[in-house]
């Protein structure tokens, strides 16, 4: 092997844990020539308040093995060689088994998610270029090493969110306007929504809610909500996926509550030509000239202000149910 296609290896302590980490050099943001060492670096740096959104939240990984510019594959089984550390959590693929019984007394369909708990696995994810962490909107209520005799039990979700994605012949400048809108009714009903702009083209607002509701009711609260906005401003707003109905208006997309769909969790890198993070903004920060933040941008807005989303997962109020 030519030492230009040599891998390199090294082996580090991460939070008391040996980690061998390789190919530190590798490029995986080709316009900037961000390497993978830069990535750890961030999600190292960033770990505090990204493991605060990732506590006993099952993660799917979206991983870029040669970097942004060439393919990726969604990831949601722990892969072979996780290490042993790692916690996981046994996830039912329907619905109707998230108690943790299998209708019709057949065995469960799960999934066998990582879970990740500390700076050793952020670091471990990302060196296997996991670049975007996503989660749903709630937690597992009981988190056993693979090998348990079951699915876990899955929690309410604790939060709620509200996508704010720009069609054809909008941007960040129409989601940032509306968000006010929707965060005004969000407020009406006692809710305390954050704005997240999402690191690719939109944001997101999230909210705390009680975690004593199913996550059947956040769907359909967060639906008649876009529904309501899309009749109100049909020339703004859309609440289906529809293509054709979607240009010159931004898409309130409801659906990201739904049991089995995540989102990009906050503080989490995108895999996009730059790189940019979901990031939580400020509300006077969208009536600006918005764009989105890079990771260098992000850790230093850390360093002075803190974590402006240290208490959106609750608890919250009840949603109403009508």
């Amino acid at each position: 092997m030519s030492p230009q296609h040599e891998t390199t290896v090294q082996v580090v302590e991460v939070g008391g844990r040996r980690l061998r980490l390789t190919s530190l050099e590798k490029v995986l943001y080709p316009a900037t020539g961000t390497t993978k060492a830069e990535v750890l670096d961030y999600v190292a740096r960033a770990a505090e308040p990204l493991l605060r959104q990732l506590r006993d939240r099952p993660v799917t990984r979206v991983r870029w093995p040669h970097g942004v510019g060439d393919a990726s594959f969604f990831e949601k089984n722990a892969p072979a060689g996780t290490p042993s550390w790692v916690r996981t959590a046994r996830v039912p693929l329907r619905s109707s088994e998230r108690d943790g019984r299998a209708d019709g007394g057949a065995p469960p369909e799960v999934v066998v998610f990582p879970l990740l708990d500390d700076v050793a696995g952020l670091v471990w994810a990302a060196n296997l270029s996991a670049i975007e962490l996503h989660t749903p909107q709630w937690r597992v209520r009981r988190a056993e090493p693979d090998g348990d005799d079951g699915p876990v039990r899955t929690a309410h979700p604790d939060r709620l969110v509200v996508d704010l994605d720009p069609g054809p012949g909008t941007g960040l400048a129409e989601c940032a306007a509306l968000a006010h809108v929707v965060a005004e009714r969000l407020e009406a009903d006692g809710l305390d929504p954050r704005p997240v702009t999402s690191g690719s083209k939109g944001l997101q607002l999230y909210a705390a809610v009680s975690g004593e509701q199913d996550a059947d009711v956040v769907r359909d609260y967060v639906r008649r909500l876009a529904e309501s906005l899309a009749r109100d401003r049909p020339r703004e707003v859309v609440a289906t996926m529809t293509r054709a109905r979607r240009t010159g208006r931004v898409l309130l997309d409801w659906s990201q509550n739904t049991w089995s769909k995540t989102t990009v969790t906050p503080y989490s890198l995108r895999g996009r030509e730059q790189p940019r993070v979901a990031a939580p903004r400020t509300w006077d920060e969208l009536d600006e000239h918005l764009e989105q933040l890079s990771p260098e941008q992000v850790l230093e807005r850390l360093a002075a202000d803190g974590d402006l989303l240290d208490d959106v997962t609750g608890p919250g109020p009840r949603l109403p149910e009508r």
